[in-house]
C-alpha cells in the first residue's frame, strides 16, 4: 500500500486543500517545520498544500508522513518546484 499518490503529472487534476504553505527557497528541515506548524492549526482530515523548491523534499515529505501518521495525499513536480499536499490525521 502507498502512502502518496505520485503518479499525478502537471496536468492533473490537484486535491482540494484548506491552506497553502509557500516554502519556496527554503531548504531543509524549514519547509517540513512550516507544515507542521500549519497542520497543528487545522482540524483533521483538512488538507495543506506546501510549495517547495528544495529538491530534497519529495522524500523528506514522505518520511515525514511516515513518522507523524498525516497522509501525503500527493506530490506534484514541475518548473523546478514540488507541490505537497498533506491530510491531517
Amino acid at each position: 500500500m502507498s502512502d502518496v499518490d505520485s503518479s499525478l503529472d502537471a496536468g492533473a487534476q490537484a486535491p482540494a486543500f484548506e491552506q497553502e504553505v509557500d516554502a519556496s527557497g527554503l531548504t531543509c528541515p524549514l519547509p517540513i517545520l512550516r507544515a507542521k506548524k500549519a497542520l497543528a492549526q487545522m482540524e483533521s482530515g483538512q488538507v495543506v498544500r506546501v510549495i517547495t523548491t528544495d529538491r530534497n523534499a519529495i522524500r523528506d515529505f514522505q518520511a515525514f508522513a511516515r513518522q507523524t501518521g498525516n497522509t501525503l495525499v500527493a506530490q506534484q513536480e514541475a518548473e523546478g518546484r514540488c507541490v505537497h499536499f498533506l491530510r491531517r490525521r
